[in-house]
Formats: structure tokens, C-alpha cells, sequence
């Protein structure tokens, strides 16, 4: 059954002005057919105690009980007002349009909030039955009725009560349906929001980790091809080599990032497909261009080859990227950076330091940094259940340490990661210096 077929037709079930329409449109009629019925009896008081039942059903939607309560005092009245002896009585009893005791009692079952007020309408009526068919010795009121005439008005009255209270329980029913449809309509929506403010994140932390990486790394080379153009044209060649390298690389990422952006969606596979896939080996590849920018790079990783899973090559890859950015912008050509990737029972150990000794070192840094590049890392290692800390080193310099619990993989992946006698099956320890 589809969402359509089980929309409630609009003649059905009213909503909005409609409704209020309708809804008093039924109590003007139910207030006219008690007025009618009162019309119709020649007591002095009948046609006035009928009217003010008819007036006070008007309100009972709003103050059901309140209507009750009056309309039971107005009943009683009725029942005090009755004399068998004068003809005509000064008000009959029972009469028509005592019928507004059993509308009022429906609009206490049907629009009450109160949980016991249901019972206590239909208890209230009973009792009042009871006792105008039998009297009240102890008062000295006789009653008008007997047996058979008080089981058809109890029947009457259980009859109309249990009819209201199904159609409580169904309104009921209905508003908790659409209060979970609304609860599931914001969860939804939040559920929405959240996706997609990750996957600004997420483009966020790409967007900067290409631009920034790349420019900083073409800015230093740059400004060294510039400085050696004259006196050595082969350096300068490199430079410029690097820097065309650097932004082929950069403008690679950047096409895939905004094909992401024009047709990926949060959550959905194209999203996924066309992001570029780095690994730890690409780590070699920014420490040799950080190299040629000046920097005095000392690279360490020790991982067995197939031992972490894609994401989190790209999180250790990232970490080191970004930490050889801000080395390059902030302390400048001629400083050392220490790069430390292990993997120590079940966790990624990245460990970045800097001694901050550049040519920049206490001079202004290449640029303004907003600390976009420490938020993305934090956040990086945060989604993959990481610790991140960052700050200066005693002395100069900085350090920039993570640690990343690494996901267990089914032996049977990790005896085809790991292969037999393949010497490139296993990323051994790799150092490097220059």
C-alpha cells in the first residue's frame, strides 16, 4: 500500500479551517435538536432549562467538563422542578431533550485530557439515572421510573459511552501517528543537516589540504627559482619542474573534488568513487618536494604493507602533508622535520617534529593561517577514534603527535595482504634522510 492510499480522503477526515468548520457547524446542530425537543413540552420551565442546555453545548469542545457540570445541574433541576400532581408539571421529567446529558457526557469521553474524567462522566450519569428512576428516600424524592425504563437508559448511556470512547481512542491514536510522523520528519531533516555539514567538512579538510600543501610547496620553489635564475639556471630548472609537478597534482585533485561537489551526494556512492585513494608510500613523494623547497627531512615509516585500511593511509598521509605545509610556511627553508609512521600493536603512531630553525624562524610566516590546517587534522584523527595533540616544542619548533587505533582485519584478508614470499608484500622500515 502505498504513501497516497493511505492519505485519509479530505471529506473524511477535515483538517485545518475545515474542520473548524465542521466541527461547529455539529454543535449548532446538536444545540438546535435539543432547543427543538424542548419546544415541544408545555411546562413553565422546560423550554428555559432546554435552551440553557442548548447554549451551554456550544462550548463543549473547549470546556467539556465545565459543559458537563452544567448540564447535570441544569438535569437536576429538571428532576427538583417535576410534580406529577400539577398538570402541566412545571418541567417534565424524563423529557427529549435531556438527550444533551448524553452529549455533553460524549464530549467529556471524546475531548477530555484528563485521564479520569472519562470514567467519571459516565459513573456521574449511572448514578443520575439510578437515582431519578428510583428516588431519594433519605430526601424525600420519589422517583419516576423502574426497572425496565432504568436498563434502557443505562443501556443508552454505556451504549453512547463506549462509542465516544472509540472515538477517543482513535483520535488519540491519530495524534500520536502524526506526532511520530513530525518526530521522524525532524529526524530526518537533522539526519540531513548533519550529512551534509560532514561532507562540507570532509570537502573542507580536502579543499585545504590540496590548496594549502601545493601553493606553499610552488610558493617556496618560486621564490628559490627566482633567486637562482642568473647563477644557477639548472637549480631553477628543477624548481620550476617541482612547481609545474605540484600543480598538475594539485589540479588533479581539484577536478575530482568538484565533480564531487556537482554530482555526489552525502552517503552516496558516486561520492566515494572519485575521491583519489593515497597511500603511505606517497608519503616519500611530499618529503622529496619538501626537500627541494629547503626542508632537511628525516622520514621513518615502519607498517606492514596491507596493514591498514584505505582510510587510514589517507588520514597518516594527510597528518604528514599537513604538517610539512605549515613546517614550509611557518619556519621557512633550512629547518628539520622528524616524521615518525609506525604501527605498535593495533595502533597508527604519527609523530612530526620540527626545531623551527628556518630562515623564518622568529620572522613572519609565509601567509596568514586561520589554524585550518590543526582543525582538519584533529578532526581527521577524531573520526577515526584517534588522540591528537599538537603544540611548540621547548625551545623552537613544533610537534604534532597521533595515534589511530587500526580496524582488524579477517585473517584470511590478512594472509592475502600480507601474500608469501613476495619481497613487496611487506612495507618494511623505511628511512630516509637528506
Amino acid at each position: 500500500m502505498t504513501e497516497e492510499s493511505r492519505a485519509p480522503v479530505p471529506w473524511i477526515a477535515p483538517s485545518g479551517r475545515y474542520a473548524r468548520v465542521l466541527g461547529r457547524a455539529v454543535d449548532v446542530a446538536l444545540a438546535l435538536a435539543v432547543l427543538v425537543a424542548a419546544y415541544d413540552y408545555a411546562g413553565d420551565h422546560d423550554l428555559l432549562l432546554g435552551a440553557l442546555m442548548a447554549l451551554a453545548l456550544l462550548a463543549r469542545r473547549k470546556r467539556p467538563g465545565t459543559v458537563m457540570a452544567v448540564v447535570m445541574a441544569l438535569a437536576l433541576a429538571q428532576f427538583l422542578l417535576h410534580d406529577p400532581a400539577v398538570d402541566p408539571p412545571p418541567a417534565h421529567a424524563p423529557a427529549a431533550y435531556d438527550v444533551a446529558v448524553l452529549f455533553a457526557m460524549m464530549s467529556v469521553v471524546h475531548h477530555s485530557r484528563t485521564p479520569w474524567m472519562p470514567y467519571a462522566a459516565g459513573g456521574a450519569v449511572l448514578l443520575a439515572t439510578g437515582a431519578a428512576s428510583f428516588g431519594v428516600p433519605f430526601l424525600g424524592l420519589d422517583g419516576f421510573g423502574d426497572g425496565q425504563s432504568l436498563l434502557i437508559f443505562w443501556g443508552l448511556t454505556l451504549t453512547v459511552w463506549l462509542t465516544a470512547f472509540a472515538l477517543h481512542t482513535r483520535r488519540l491514536y491519530a495524534e500520536s501517528q502524526a506526532a511520530r510522523a513530525r518526530h521522524a520528519e525532524r529526524e530526518q531533516e537533522q539526519r540531513a543537516r548533519l550529512a551534509a555539514v560532514r561532507e562540507r567538512a570532509e570537502i573542507a579538510r580536502e579543499l585545504h589540504d590540496v590548496v594549502a600543501h601545493s601553493l606553499a610547496v610552488m610558493i617556496l620553489q618560486a621564490d628559490g627559482a627566482g633567486a637562482v635564475l642568473r647563477t644557477s639556471p639548472d637549480m631553477a630548472e628543477s624548481a620550476l619542474k617541482t612547481i609545474a609537478a605540484t600543480g598538475r597534482d594539485a589540479i588533479d585533485d581539484m577536478h575530482r573534488i568538484v565533480r564531487v561537489l556537482r554530482e555526489g551526494r552525502p552517503g552516496t556512492q558516486g561520492a566515494g568513487e572519485d575521491r583519489r585513494l593515497v597511500t603511505l608510500d606517497e608519503i616519500e613523494t611530499v618529503a622529496d618536494r619538501a626537500r627541494t623547497a629547503g626542508l632537511t627531512v628525516d622520514l621513518s615509516v615502519d607498517v606492514d604493507q596491507g596493514r591498514l585500511s584505505p582510510a587510514e593511509e589517507m588520514t597518516a598521509f594527510r597528518i604528514v602533508q599537513e604538517c610539512l605545509t605549515n613546517t614550509l610556511r611557518h619556519a621557512g627553508s633550512g629547518a628539520r622535520v622528524d616524521i615518525r609512521v609506525r604501527e605498535d600493536d593495533g595502533t597508527l603512531l604519527i609523530d612530526v617534529t620540527d626545531d623551527g630553525g628556518g630562515a623564518l624562524a622568529g620572522r613572519a610566516p609565509v601567509g596568514e593561517s586561520g589554524g585550518n590546517g590543526l582543525v582538519g587534522m584533529r578532526e581527521r584523527v577524531e573520526l577515526a577514534g584517534g588522540a591528537f595533540e599538537a603544540g611548540p616544542r621547548l625551545g623552537s619548533g613544533w610537534h604534532v603527535r597521533a595515534s589511530v587505533p587500526v580496524r582488524a582485519k579477517t585473517p584470511v584478508a590478512a594472509r592475502a595482504s600480507a601474500g608469501t614470499g613476495n619481497p613487496e608484500a611487506t612495507r618494511t622500515s623505511v628511512r630516509t634522510e637528506r
